[in-house]
């Protein structure tokens, strides 16, 4: 599914209106409509609502639910906010509409204002601006805002809470964005919602369809996208019945140190259940019980010393090397590391303490090879790339370098993102909050790296690799709560995640 750009949806909306073909009033009416039975399914007429609308197209939307909500005998009150008294054209028929209904309490304010009391069982509907805000609130508009953030009431906002700009916030006053309960966005999700900054704002949200053109959607070129379990099921490779382990790809993780050999234990596990032939660990010497007791189907590769990874392996009967869960980052370990990774010929994954170590030494992140995996969450790749202000900056950063060196950054969180060498990014949908727990990581690693040594290319395995670690996560929190979660139970739900999926047969 396509993200777009706060300009890329008016450019949709002006495809809609010349291609449906339908006038942009009406299709204020088909949103308003929307978003008004949206509102009717959360509040009764019972509430009391109060109406903020701006004098551009968002508060055209506002004023067209205020009347909807009128007629169907809600109490609402509306405030028109026309300071420069220049409404855009829609803004101004919906106006005049709503003005025409004899019961409307409407106050076009021009000049001073004198804002109506705000209580706790009260709804405020905030349609002050929408998604072509460029700039932070200031003035009459900020107070505004702060008085509506002061108050007990409910807020819901139309597409866009008033203050927040679609994509770049890094730079915007905080205090004067709405802090909405629920957010009723029209037809596509925007990049700014998948910030974990920008949550206190959004509140719940909606997605609402407002059928813009299709077609439109398909022409319009986007460098974001959010995945779903469609875009995943189709990359899926069949599996022969006739299969062995031996062409069934062999895959290497170098993970471990002493006092850290859990790290090994669940990227090994995880990448066994990944669907790859073979699994070898290369791990210190004084974790290898540790291993062969709690993973029999891997082979233990012994490393020369007693607690640390400390020379670089042969890989030429591997179809993949994941390398960094666990390592330490002793500077012997490090200088390991970077030798394994100028040896590796085959796909790479790199995380966790190999990131680590490359912050510590950031000459040699010139030297990763093209196509490696780094799978960074942000406070490793703050290390690396130095520290961003907020999620926005951080993601452009990674985009950035992804480019840059022609790799794949994973950038997890909520929304892990994909950035991929050709500047496309994807957004992860599955996961839960159950996740953010020791050794999660760890798991995204070894099911990559299976996945790469299994056969598929670096761009199928990444999307794979963060979907299906965030769909065996769901899995695990329906079954014990998002609370108890451990890694391990990601492991042990990644076969139903697969049945889930629905693994292609020949």
């Amino acid at each position: 599914m396509k993200l777009f750009t706060g300009s890329q949806i008016r450019e949709l909306d002006r495809y809609t209106i010349e291609h449906e073909p339908i006038c942009s009033l009406d299709l204020m009416e088909r949103a308003a409509k929307a978003i008004t039975k949206a509102i009717t399914e959360r509040w009764t007429s019972a509430t009391a609502i109060v109406v903020f609308a701006g004098p551009g197209n968002n508060g055209g939307d506002a004023l067209a639910v205020a009347r909807m909500l009128i007629e169907l005998g809600y109490n609402v009150e509306t405030f028109l906010f026309n300071i420069n008294r220049q409404l855009s054209p829609d803004c101004a028929t919906n106006k005049n509409r709503l003005t025409e209904i004899r019961k409307a309490k409407f106050t076009e304010v021009t000049q001073e204002f004198d804002p109506p009391k705000l209580e706790a069982d009260m709804l405020v509907i905030d349609g002050l601006f929408g998604s072509g805000l460029n700039k932070p609130l200031s003035g009459g508009f900020a107070s505004l805002v702060k008085y509506i953030n002061s108050s007990a009431a409910k807020v819901a906002s139309i597409d866009v809470p008033s203050g927040l700009m679609t994509e770049d916030n890094t730079y915007n006053i905080r205090a004067n964005i709405i802090r909405a309960d629920l957010t009723l966005t029209l037809q596509m999700t925007k990049l700014a919602f998948l910030f974990p900054e920008n949550q206190v704002n959004i509140g719940e949200l909606i997605v609402l369809d407002i059928n813009l053109s299709k077609e439109g959607i398909e022409k319009i070129d986007s460098q974001f996208t959010l995945l779903d379990i469609n875009d995943v099921r189709k990359r899926l490779l069949p599996r022969s019945p006739f299969v062995h382990k031996g062409n069934m790809g062999h895959a290497l993780l170098v993970a471990g140190s002493y006092g850290m050999g859990g790290a090994s234990i669940l990227a090994t596990k995880a990448c066994l259940r990944s669907g790859v032939g073979k699994v070898t660990a290369h791990t210190p010497r004084r974790n290898v019980i540790m291993m062969q007791v709690a993973v029999p189907e891997a082979i233990v590769q012994i490393d020369k010393e007693e607690t640390i990874f400390s020379e670089a392996v042969d890989t030429e009967d591997f179809q993949a090397v994941g390398i960094g869960p666990g390592l330490g980052q002793s500077e012997n370990c490090a200088i390991a590391m970077i030798a394994q990774i100028r040896r590796t010929q085959c796909p790479i994954v790199i995380d966790a303490d190999a990131l680590n170590m490359l912050a510590n030494h950031r000459s040699w992140i010139q030297q990763l090879p093209k196509g490696i995996i780094m799978t960074p969450h942000p406070k490793e790749f703050d290390r690396m790339q130095g520290h961003s202000a907020d999620s926005y900056e951080r993601l452009s950063k990674a985009h950035e370098l992804a480019q840059h060196l022609q790799s794949y950054v994973i950038l997890k969180g909520r929304y892990t993102a994909l950035c991929a060498p050709d500047g496309h990014t994807t957004f992860n949908t599955s996961g839960n909050a159950g996740m953010a727990t020791a050794g999660s990581g760890d798991v995204l690693t070894g099911i990559i790296t299976g996945l790469l040594a299994r056969g598929y290319e670096r761009n199928d395995a990444c999307i794979i690799g963060i979907y299906i670690h965030g769909l065996a996560g769901n899995i695990a929190a329906k079954k014990m709560g998002e609370e108890s979660l451990m890694a391990s139970d990601i492991i042990d739900c990644l076969p139903e995640a697969y049945k889930e999926l629905g693994v292609n047969k020949i």
